[in-house]
């Protein structure tokens, strides 16, 4: 069982990129997904995540509008599309996968990726 996520890079503001996160091992369904991301010297944040059981999504008000988070069309595959992106939005990027239908809160978490690096810097 296993989460890996990929996409990460170096980016100028107001630039795109888009994420992935494939769970192997996984039943499509059985798990709420999230991203998170931690910043140096500060502590993990939640950013989005989908719903396990009607597939709805969620945000963060700091990253609401500019952040998508969708699931491919294998159901293994987690994505989030990041869009107008800010010096702000520099962080380590994790998804993680939790048994509760949504999962917002590291508590939730039962796994963890391994984090990929987004620089966003002109």
């Amino acid at each position: 069982v296993q989460l890996q996520a990929s996409g990460g890079g170096l980016v100028q503001p107001g630039g795109s990129l888009r994420l992935s996160c494939a769970a192997s091992g996984l039943r499509s369904g059985s798990y709420g997904i999230g991203w998170f991301r931690q910043a140096p010297g500060k502590e993990r944040e939640w950013v989005g995540s989908i719903s396990r059981s009607d597939g709805s999504t969620y945000y963060a008000d700091s990253v609401k509008g500019r952040f998508t988070v969708s699931r491919g069309n294998a159901k293994n595959t987690v994505y989030l599309q990041m869009n107008n992106l800010k010096p702000e939005d520099t962080a380590v990027y994790y998804c993680a996968a939790g048994l509760d239908p949504v999962v917002v809160h590291p508590s939730q978490i039962g796994m963890w990726g391994q984090g990929t690096l987004v620089t966003v810097s002109s």
